[in-house]
């Protein structure tokens, strides 16, 4: 158990938040969720111990061992796979160390087989004969090969490192796991076995992420940092979305009538003050107003861009052909005889562990790459808009401002155009005169939804949209495609985007070729578990 009493945090005279009391119990896992920079990753690293708080204290029962999902890539650069993942349980990992240091001594003494005895008792107490084939379980589970186990860390890939890390978090039975964003370039099929591994967990579980889909799955409440406070609700992020979303509207309504009532009590005190026979009625209506307040709505750290996306001509009904495409890549056979045809009203999902065959296939499909066999022809009457993976040739060399920067994209430069259209994406005041080189990995994101938006394009390409953005501008973007009306090709890690765009399926295998299904991707998913049961 968890509990937190008083806690405040104040970064350079700002406080981020305050007078924080919570309680997190075993057998419940609490999703940490609030707008980027309200302090979810701040408060996780208090909980950690990694950060003192400016007042108050965190408190751990005695005897818990807290795991918690490391970020540096890097730090274990020097070990195994294996010893990385048994790590999550140091003191496992110490007495392993220990072990063999004393059995490869050469002059091995009774003092040291004592000591040998001891350990080895410990050792298996806690399971230390089972620690490879746990270790190998969790790394298959998130779909790395069991020959990964003995590679070193500084030769995987950074896609392989986190789910390496992620397994060291989740090794060992730890009392406590702390998981910062533990999507995050996580696939589809990673995601759903951790959905499942966190949801047969017994202990006590802390969770930030954007991944509405899978916060719905494994929390059981969620502890929302906003306001400048931080505060829990029980059940999962739609329960908490949907009871906020009327809370807000009943404030709002009550706010309205409350204004409502205090124009007309102030229109009936000017009217009859100055009237002897109305005067008692004036004076007792003023008494009234003067108890009437309006409650002013907390401002909120949470802001909904505007993303629409609109259509400058109707697509005709030749959209687009593929036929055949084959691409090999540094000797791997990435696309494999891909053939399809996309048809009027389709919003194709790209799905598989496969990433670099979907990213490959949407630059050929742009001409950014030419194919080693096949072609791809799109219609006369489509014009299309991408969103790349890798938008770092969009900022990292340009020295213009964000007004500069869309402006490329528009004829309509005037400054008060420019300056509303980025207020919708949420930069305001000075912040459109900041350098595009300088924006965070979201910022640059917004910008590049803004760009497509101005294109009035009838077809959209998107490579994985939602990377480095918030809840807020995830559910933006979700919401803008599902409205669209034209023609959506795209990829993402994000489920609920899956399932709520697409209206047809496309999964890479494991040789580069495609499975092709107009369904759901829950339908798919389905499909999927009964043809793999027969």
């Amino acid at each position: 158990m968890i509990t937190v009493s008083e806690v405040s945090l104040n970064f350079s005279g700002q406080s981020l938040f305050k007078d924080v009391n919570l309680k997190f119990t075993p057998g419940n896992c609490y999703g940490i969720i609030g707008a980027n920079g309200a302090g979810k990753t701040t408060f996780l690293r208090i909980l950690s111990g990694d950060l003192e708080p400016t007042t108050g204290e965190v408190v751990i029962s005695a005897n818990q061992r807290m795991s918690v999902l490391k970020q540096d890539h890097f730090q274990y650069d020097e070990y195994t796979v294996l010893d990385t993942v048994i790590m999550g349980n140091q003191r496992l990992y110490n007495i392993m160390k220990e072990k063999d240091a004393l059995y490869e001594k050469e002059d091995f003494s009774d003092a040291d087989g004592v000591k040998a005895s001891e350990l080895e008792a410990e050792f298996a107490d806690m399971d230390g004969w089972e620690a490879e084939s746990d270790a190998s379980r969790l790394i298959q589970g998130l779909g790395l090969s069991n020959d990964i186990l003995y590679s070193q860390m500084s030769a995987l890939t950074a896609k392989e490192k986190v789910k390496v890390l992620l397994a060291q978090a989740l090794f060992g039975k730890p009392d406590i796991i702390l998981l910062d964003e533990p999507t995050n370039h996580l696939d589809l099929q990673a995601i759903e076995w951790l959905e499942n591994f966190l949801m047969e967990y017994e202990g006590l579980i802390l969770v930030v992420s954007h991944d509405r889909y899978f916060l719905n799955n494994v929390c059981t409440s969620i502890v929302d940092v906003d306001y400048g406070r931080i505060k829990m609700y029980v059940g999962n992020y739609e329960f908490w979305y949907e009871s906020s979303q009327m809370v807000q509207k009943m404030m709002k309504d009550q706010n309205r009538k409350n204004e409502e009532k205090i124009k007309e009590l102030q229109l009936f005190i000017q009217r009859f003050s100055a009237n002897k026979s109305k005067s008692k009625q004036a004076t007792s209506r003023r008494k009234l107003l003067d108890k009437l307040t309006v409650d002013e709505m907390p401002a909120s750290s949470r802001r909904y861009p505007f993303v629409g996306f609109s259509m400058d001509r109707e697509p005709g009904k030749e959209i687009l052909t593929v036929e055949g495409l084959c691409k090999t890549i540094d000797g791997r056979r990435l696309l494999n005889d891909v053939s399809f045809r996309v048809n009027k009203g389709d919003k194709i999902a790209f799905v598989g562990e496969n990433e670099l065959a979907k990213t490959t296939l949407f630059k050929i499909l742009m001409e950014e790459l030419e194919p080693d066999e096949g072609s791809f022809k799109w219609g006369t009457t489509i014009s299309t808009s991408y969103f790349p993976l890798d938008n770092s040739a969009f900022f990292n060399d340009c020295n213009l401002n964000l007004v500069e920067w869309l402006g490329q994209y528009t004829g309509e430069t005037t400054e008060s155009f420019m300056r509303s259209f980025l207020g919708r994406m949420l930069f305001s005041g000075d912040e459109v005169f900041k350098a595009v080189k300088v924006l965070s990995g979201g910022e640059k994101v917004r910008c590049m939804l803004s760009r497509m938006m101005l294109f009035g394009s009838n077809a959209l390409v998107l490579d994985q949209p939602t990377n480095h953005l918030d809840l807020e501008s995830i559910t933006a973007v979700n919401k803008g495609l599902i409205e669209y009306k034209g023609v959506v090709l795209f990829s993402s890690h994000d489920h609920e985007f899956v399932q709520t765009v697409a209206n047809r399926i496309m999964d890479f295998q494991p040789d580069g070729s495609i499975v092709d299904k107009a369904c759901t991707y829950d339908d798919y998913i389905e499909l999927q578990k009964t043809e793999n049961a027969k």
